[in-house]
């Protein structure tokens, strides 16, 4: 990188520059069986100057809400782009996913960088992503202690909720119901699902796929 920045004429230098020291990669990525959504590289340097000149943008999310928010890093995860944003009225923190914004010209004020609570930004998205980023959301009660099920999962799966030391939730999401139902089924826990409703209904048409996927045992034959 050092190198190619070398010969690369000032202005996109100043892009790649601050691309490079906006962005903070998630962790390891999981498969997914949705094609990847496309990012405007226009948009990706673009919101890296704002955050290296502490410039607030303005954008349209998902068509149907208007923000100007202050950029603070960008996060790679799960093959997807993410905007660490503060609304500076509330105080709010946001995980913006880059591929449902558009841009809005001009852009806003300068801003004085404030410091994220717990100052770690990948954290931050997946904590945020885990209940309300994905196109599936789910609260899976799980039949063991949270210690365990956090021992048996990949990061990127979602956030672990105690209920007693006995049983706990697992707050996750995915892009589809069959990746979600892939996460619960591979930690080898008895658990409990009923939302949403699509993904209850993939459960029980997995557990029947299964079943006969292997020969009747003696005493289920009638």
């Amino acid at each position: 990188m050092a190198k190619l920045e070398q010969v690369l004429p000032h202005r996109l230098r100043r892009q790649v520059d601050a691309v490079r020291h906006a962005m903070i990669s998630g962790p390891e990525n999981t498969g997914s069986n949705v094609e990847d959504p496309l990012v405007d590289a226009a948009l990706l340097t673009a919101v890296a100057g704002a955050i290296r000149d502490h410039e607030e943008i303005r954008f349209d999310y998902r068509d149907d809400e208007r923000c100007q928010e202050e950029p603070y890093r960008l996060i790679s995860w799960q093959r997807r782009w993410y905007l660490v944003t503060r609304e500076p009225r509330t105080d709010t923190w946001w995980p913006r996913r880059l591929d449902w914004m558009r841009l809005r010209t001009p852009g806003g004020r300068r801003f004085r960088p404030v410091e994220l609570p717990g100052g770690d930004y990948p954290a931050f998205v997946l904590r945020a992503v885990a209940s309300t980023g994905w196109n599936v959301h789910a609260r899976i009660s799980i039949d063991a202690p949270a210690e365990e099920v956090l021992a048996r999962i990949n990061p990127t799966v979602g956030v672990v909720e105690t209920i007693d030391e006995h049983s706990c939730v697992l707050v996750t999401g995915a892009d589809s119901v069959e990746i979600v139902a892939v996460y619960v089924g591979m930690l080898g826990f008895d658990f409990h699902v009923t939302d949403p409703p699509e993904l209850v209904a993939h459960l029980a048409l997995l557990g029947e796929r299964y079943r006969r996927s292997v020969p009747a045992r003696p005493h289920d034959q009638v």
